[in-house]
């Protein structure tokens, strides 16, 4: 039987939270089967607080040359995956994007998807660029959802940019470029997912991914996965050889980005993310706000605030703690995100 600790200490260790990793930048986000990136900046620094040694430009390298794309995936948002994950994943997450599509009524999306790979052939488009000339095509789309139904149903990657966090605001799209798996394996998908994220259920499985029917992979694989307990009776599927090192291990402070893949990656978050703490970590509007961890456990969100060459990191803590255990962290992150700022503190929000 695990106890709570023990998942938050087994899926820490998955994902580099308990020592940074040594390795690559792309080792991380093909470890973590991607990286959430909703935003530009947010990978970055879920990069940063995983890998020993990182800089800015490994990850920006490797998007310049392929090795990593910025693409629509996992419960239909962006994400950063390896080129080779992306050509696995997506046919498999294809139901997720077309359920999405279909939210929109009177679009013709076969002809749509068509006018936009004729458009696209052209070269990279922003959506801002695309959605006039498809609403050309057809008049009496609206044209938000001529963009949703490009964006869910085509295979596109994000162009990078000379940007700081490779992206503009208004980024380019263009075809992925990848021949994608004619035979993805659900099985091997799921490995992945319990190799970054478990011991877990398959309703956990299926909050990360957004595709539903997946607890029959997992009963199905019972024969060559370990099958577990939870201290509140529910079935835990995991790797055999997954790394489970018990909840006495000790946890360093950790700065999670906004929309962090460890906080999305569960049906059940409260193995980092307390329950009386959910409504203070996701927003009305679907916003993931950053958050640090505390012996393994979400104490409080965090932001950056510039003005000028000053840079704060303000902490707003869940409940009360010393906040110079978090000063080493917070000095280190702040050096990465705000790199040319001249003067950088930590500061704790005022109630």
């Amino acid at each position: 039987m695990l106890s709570l600790r023990d998942l938050n200490r087994a899926t820490l260790a998955r994902q580099h939270l308990l020592r940074r990793h040594e390795g690559s930048a792309a080792d991380v986000v093909h470890r973590l089967a991607g990286l959430q990136a909703q935003e530009p900046r947010p990978p970055y620094l879920g990069v940063w607080t995983r890998l020993a040694g990182f800089g800015r430009d490994e990850l920006h390298r490797d998007l310049h040359a392929g090795t990593l794309v910025r693409a629509t995936l996992h419960r239909a948002t962006l994400h950063l995956v390896t080129a080779g994950d992306y050509a696995a994943f997506r046919p498999l997450l294809h139901p997720v994007l077309a359920a999405a599509a279909r939210r929109f009524e009177g679009v013709d999306a076969d002809a749509v998807v068509a006018a936009a790979a004729r458009l696209l052939a052209e070269g990279p488009h922003t959506f801002n660029e695309l959605r006039p000339k498809l609403l050309k095509e057809f008049p009496e789309a609206d044209q938000r959802h001529l963009g949703y139904a490009v964006r869910m149903l085509m295979p596109l990657v994000m162009v990078p940019t000379q940007d700081r966090w490779s992206f503009p605001r208004d980024p380019a799209f263009a075809p992925a470029g990848v021949t994608l798996d004619p035979a993805p394996s659900a099985e091997a998908f799921a490995e992945r997912y319990l190799a970054a994220f478990g011991p877990a259920t398959a309703a956990d499985l299926q909050a990360w991914s957004g595709l539903g029917g997946l607890a029959p992979v997992l009963d199905g694989m019972r024969d060559r996965l370990e099958v577990l307990t939870g201290e509140d009776g529910r079935v835990l599927y995991d790797l055999p050889d997954a790394p489970r090192p018990g909840g006495d291990v000790p946890a360093p402070v950790r700065f999670l980005p906004d929309f962090d893949t460890l906080v999305l990656g569960h049906a059940d978050r409260r193995r980092i993310v307390a329950d009386e703490h959910r409504g203070l970590v996701t927003t009305k509007n679907l916003r993931v706000r950053a958050t640090y961890l505390i012996d393994g456990f979400a104490a409080g969100t965090w932001q950056i605030k510039r003005s000028g060459k000053k840079a704060r990191l303000i902490v707003t803590p869940f409940a009360p703690h010393r906040p110079d255990i978090l000063e080493e962290e917070a000095t280190a992150l702040l050096a990465f995100a705000e790199p040319d700022a001249t003067q950088r503190t930590l500061e704790v929000a005022e109630d």
